[in-house]
């Protein structure tokens, strides 16, 4: 028999947290799920480090070659699931121990609903708290899909967070034709609106995961690129879904996504001292980006 859930892990030069990543999900209340894990060949360490989980039966290790970037691995592992609902998380993100439970039940009690997301922190690189409750600006319950796309796009940002902070219904992310390559930096958002399209948000309003900040500079480096990308995003969504959202809502979320990448870089650079003095490493997981709202 299937799991209900299967969360996945593309893995990625993530030695340094990949062991607070499984640890996180192992330890959730909800027991019914798979752990499937692909790492796309690091270099330093990420798979001999999981090889201490494979004598757990929820758990699945695979390898991919490198190349064909983030999307590449996100897709490949995805593609391993069974379960009902599936749940991505980076290699270096932590989920807390009723995420599961709380978003299942909120998918289960809202057949309508495509995905749930809840709330997140946000954390350094030694597990400090850096932001807490963050995301979904405000909205509550259940929330029409092309609603909830309107509200991500009048922010200019990703309000639903980053992946650990999400829960699909897995027929839907493959109607939807999964994680989109051509988003290098909005694989996220781009397969959130795409599902979305498909079915409602139900909203889990705590938070039940935590993104961690594993890199500073390389943030600071990218957030001025990420607006640039969230606004042709915008762009060319509208363009192929006339009626979800209009111009006037992309004027508005092109405006506030460049005000929202001026205050990133604010964020970031305040915390360059603090991340600089934990971090043993410089590697990122793929996929990773500037928070969001």
């Amino acid at each position: 028999m299937s799991p209900r859930v299967s969360v996945v892990i593309p893995a990625y030069n993530s030695v340094a947290f990949i062991d607070a990543t499984m640890r996180s999900i192992l330890g959730q209340t909800f027991t019914d799920f798979e752990l499937l894990v692909s790492d796309h060949s690091s270099t330093d360490g990420t798979w001999e480090a999981l090889q201490k989980y494979s004598a757990d039966p929820r758990v699945r290790l695979s390898r991919l070659a490198s190349g064909g970037g983030g999307a590449a691995n996100w897709n490949a592992v995805t593609a391993r699931a069974a379960g009902e609902f599936v749940k991505l998380v980076c290699g270096d993100d932590v989920l807390y121990p009723e995420c599961l439970a709380a978003q299942v039940e909120a998918l289960t009690a809202n057949s309508s609903a495509a995905l749930a997301a809840s709330r997140r922190d946000v954390i350094d690189a030694a597990g400090g708290m850096v932001l807490r409750n963050r995301g979904l600006a405000g909205l509550k319950g259940a929330v029409g899909g092309g609603e909830a796309i309107r509200r991500t796009v009048v922010a200019g940002t990703n309000i639903f967070g980053e992946p650990a902070s999400v829960l699909f219904r897995r027929a839907a992310l493959i109607d939807a034709g999964g994680w989109d390559g051509r988003q290098a930096f909005l694989l996220d958002l781009a397969a959130y609106c795409a599902v979305l399209l498909r079915g409602d948000l139900v909203v889990v309003p705590r938070p039940l995961a935590a993104f961690r900040i594993s890199d500073s500079q390389w943030s600071v480096r990218l957030v001025r690129t990420q607006a640039e990308q969230f606004i042709a995003f915008f762009k060319k969504f509208a363009a192929e879904n006339p009626g979800v959202i209009g111009s006037r809502d992309v004027l508005v979320g092109s405006t506030r996504a460049h005000a929202n990448a001026f205050a990133r870089r604010a964020v970031y650079i305040r915390l360059d001292d603090r991340m600089r003095s934990q971090l043993n490493s410089k590697s990122v997981g793929e996929g990773r980006h500037p928070v969001g709202t």
